[in-house]
């Protein structure tokens, strides 16, 4: 596609289902009798502005730098690189104190960040569809007349009790978690009270983050319960089997807060979310087979697949038989449409462990948070398992150790293996690392900074990094690996990714700039996620 050139559908295919009820209805009646047909009549419009908005970066990051070296011009050419740690802290401080780093990334960020050669054009999303319900969670069981105390993990909630003690188990922590909630009732009834509660709000979590890209050809089709509600928020460009539609809309409730927030004797050690549901359609993974059946006839050029992690919820005489299921339907999608496991929030270390042995290996790309590479490594017994958890950000290379266990253990990292995956990308607060397999994908440095990026500006409720609202919190120099042999490294800010390279594994690392004040933590790993994605390209590979 030339540069500048976007793309959009002007006609919806008439194999969906519209979004006003009486018609709605007829087309589910209807569809069972019915081939799904995708005729679709691209337009072409003009955005020629981004070649404006890149050259007005790539002036205002020469400017940065130079603003830089005129501050200090006796320092030599490449004192990004070689100069001390305390030093070039304080090099990027003006007279009252205030860092610029922050300036000079962000403005890299800009310039170094374009889309690939080939972008998608055809992506398949499925089978965790639900409205997130987002509320403040100490407001939310204050209105409950729950009482604060001690907090404790529960794998599956049960009561309000085992939803306060694990809320406040991660909240004073600052660490995600989602869990099930088994009893229905008490979960209607806790939702209404969210609903209600003021400055509550419904939302749509992955799909907006893929639409945004507007400057890319980007049809989507959703495959999961969608209910009315549901339906009604979609955009234009998402296309609805008819399969998908159902009678009543499946909600998670996701309790926020704030870095600082007080309950009690519990205090946040950062900005977070806790998400609970009682969401029986996604756990059973129920709109699977109709999701696969449906990718032939669409020919996605990506599918991103999620869901999984609620399927443990349902108990392992559930799970068990299930999980051989859905491993059969994702092992029948075609070779040719890689697959993307956006992965979430577990605790049974066996149910774990065999995502890892029988999907993992099935799937092209997988996306993650620390909590969850962590818990991978402890299920597999894999490097750094002995870790209870994290103490504060996680180390660069413990994590690059986990990564390339995962890639040659489970993926293609060995040259010998059958394994689909070929890349990994892990997300955490402070930085972001993409790990690829040797020829397998391409403009993965553009594609971790967009990542990053997205988590800078969306934490803060912005379409844009504001630098006066974050700081960079990453380490400025870090190993390649926990043990030796392992290569130092340096972040240079001007280049904000740092690239090395272990066995057939590339890594590519990026700073995140912290929001000091953050507006928003739900959905945030979807964000990240969709713009690593919209921003990766995949080479072809050779037949074997």
């Amino acid at each position: 596609m030339a540069c500048g050139a976007a793309w959009s559908s002007s006609k919806r295919p008439s194999t969906f289902c519209p979004r006003d009820t009486e018609s709605s209805v007829v087309c589910q009646q209807t569809a069972s009798s019915r081939r799904l047909t995708y005729s679709e009549d691209w337009t072409l419009s003009a955005c020629g502005d981004i070649m404006w908005r890149k050259a007005s970066a790539a002036a205002l990051l020469a400017l940065a730098v130079g603003y830089f070296y005129h501050d200090s011009p006796n320092l030599p050419q490449n004192i990004l690189q070689y100069v001390s740690i305390s030093n070039f802290q304080s090099s990027f401080q003006n007279p009252n104190g205030q860092t610029r780093v922050e300036w000079i990334i962000s403005a890299a960020w800009d310039t170094l960040i374009t889309l690939p050669n080939r972008q998608w054009s055809r992506m398949a999303v499925g089978v965790n569809a639900c409205v997130d319900v987002v509320v403040s969670g100490v407001g939310l069981l204050q209105a409950l007349a729950v009482d604060p105390g001690p907090g404790r993990d529960h794998e599956v909630l049960h009561s309000k009790e085992d939803l306060k003690e694990t809320f406040i188990h991660y909240m004073e922590r600052g660490a995600a978690a989602e869990r099930f909630f088994s009893n229905k009732e008490i979960f209607q009834r806790i939702a209404r009270a969210a609903a209600e509660y003021p400055g509550a709000k419904a939302r749509l979590i992955y799909l907006p983050d893929l639409l945004r890209y507007k400057d890319s050809l980007l049809s989507v089709l959703l495959c999961g319960p969608v209910g009315p509600k549901l339906h009604e928020m979609l955009d234009e460009q998402i296309l609805v089997p008819a399969e998908s539609l159902q009678e009543t809309d499946e909600f998670h409730l996701i309790l926020e807060y704030k870095a600082g927030e007080q309950w009690a004797s519990t205090q946040a050690p950062q900005a977070n979310r806790f998400i609970f549901s009682h969401d029986v359609s996604n756990g059973e993974m129920s709109a699977l087979e109709a999701f696969v059946a449906s990718l032939d006839e669409f020919q996605p050029e990506l599918v991103v697949l999620s869901g999984f992690h609620m399927m443990e919820g349902q108990g392992r005489e559930m799970w068990e038989g299930r999980l051989k299921e859905a491993v059969s339907a994702v092992s029948d999608i075609r070779k040719d449409f890689p697959i993307h496991l956006e992965l979430a929030s577990m605790t049974d270390k066996e149910y774990m462990n065999r995502i890892m042995q029988e999907v993992i290996p099935i799937v092209t790309s997988i996306g993650l948070n620390e909590q969850e590479l962590l818990f991978l490594t402890q299920s597999g017994e894999g490097p750094h398992s002995e870790l209870a958890a994290w103490k504060g950000i996680p180390d660069v290379g413990q994590v690059s150790d986990i990564l390339l266990w995962v890639l040659e253990e489970h993926g293609r990292g060995d040259p010998s293996s059958e394994a689909d995956l070929t890349r990994i990308h892990f997300h955490t607060l402070a930085y972001h690392i993409l790990a690829t397999v040797e020829g397998h994908w391409g403009n993965q440095a553009a594609a971790v900074m967009a990542g990053a990026r997205v988590a800078s500006s969306q934490a803060c409720g912005l379409e844009a990094v504001d630098v006066n609202k974050v700081e960079l919190k990453a380490p400025l120099e870090f190993y390649s690996s926990h043990s030796e042999p392992r290569e130092k490294l340096i972040l240079n800010p001007a280049e904000p990714v740092t690239t090395w390279h272990r066995g057939n594994v590339t890594f590519h690392m990026t700073p995140v700039l912290v929001c000091t004040q953050p507006l928003r933590t739900v959905g945030l790993g979807d964000a990240i996620s969709a713009a690593g994605l919209m921003y990766s390209e995949l080479k072809t590979q050779p037949p074997f």
